[in-house]
């Protein structure tokens, strides 16, 4: 059955895929095979956490970790402690619960084509586009963390990764003031540790000077690895083609592509159809003492 612009794709990866799987995560039946069963022996052991033990969720934390058990045990506790942390902004979010920031506000949206490597790629308007009036920092991040959730599912962006396009167009003091210190330490720390999704480019396009102002706040947080990958192109969007091809881009960015005429209206009935997969992940993490 052929998938619409606004599926994703949860079906079993094709030996080309397969094959860059082997080639960048070590991913064989074997490697696999072993490492399912290392990471849930190592799960049993931790009395402190849950976290289902089917093999398909476990391939969520197994890949970005390249088949090492271990590392995706320790990533699994820094997810659990992120969300200990922010268990008010997170406890129980469905996507009903910030279904107006999807439908009527176009601040977060995702390509519904793969670039050239084969990678999602997210769309946030954090410009003039984005009235955090509307819709607050701490609503963009959990609209940011169910669309995450759903792209968790789709064996591809497992593989492949995500580019993260942000688009600053507009940015005025408005947004400046909702990009507080609490809101940047909470998103950087949730993409460096408690992301299973292999972040691979971070592109950040046609910034005005009072730019400046956002990146001091971001700029403390940041470790070498994200920082390397953290690109940033202004209004010379030629530069930005070096990393994405035009031939995968729309008309918006320079591209060879229609111009976007979707938005996360378009998205949201695909992330509220996968209710079941945003239930299982938020009831993993650390288990809750007994009251006895």
């Amino acid at each position: 059955m052929s998938l619409k612009p606004f599926d994703i794709e949860v079906d079993a990866p094709g030996d080309e895929l397969m094959e860059i799987a082997r080639r960048e995560l070590r991913e064989t039946p074997e490697t696999r095979a072993q490492a399912v069963e290392e990471l849930r022996a190592l799960l049993r052991e931790a009395k402190d956490m849950h976290f289902s033990e089917e093999e398909a969720f476990l391939l969520i934390f197994l890949r970005p970790c390249h088949f090492y058990a271990e590392s995706a045990l320790k990533m699994m506790r820094r997810i659990a402690e992120f969300k200990k942390t922010n268990h008010p902004l997170l406890h129980a979010l469905k996507p009903e619960e910030e279904k107006l920031a999807f439908v009527e506000h176009n601040v977060v949206n995702v390509l519904t084509n793969r670039d050239q490597k084969g990678r999602r790629v997210l769309l946030v308007n954090c410009g003039a586009a984005w009235d955090p009036k509307a819709v607050s920092s701490e609503q963009l991040f959990r609209v940011f963390f169910l669309i995450h959730l759903v792209a968790q599912l789709e064996p591809a962006t497992q593989i492949n990764g995500v580019v993260v396009v942000l688009d600053f167009d507009g940015l005025s003091l408005k947004q400046v003031k909702a990009l507080s210190p609490s809101f940047s330490k909470r998103l950087i720390t949730f993409i460096q540790d408690a992301m299973p999704l292999r972040l691979k480019e971070v592109h950040i396009l046609k910034q005005p000077y009072i730019f400046n102002m956002v990146w001091a706040l971001f700029k403390p947080f940041i470790r070498e690895k994200l920082k390397s990958r953290i690109f940033f192109h202004g209004n010379d969007l030629s530069k930005f083609h070096q990393y994405i091809s035009v031939d995968r881009l729309p008309a918006d960015y320079g591209g060879n592509l229609p111009a976007i005429d979707y938005t996360g209206k378009d998205w949201y009935p695909c992330v509220a159809s996968h209710l079941d997969h945003i239930n299982k992940y938020q009831r993993c993490g650390f288990v809750e003492p007994s009251k006895e």
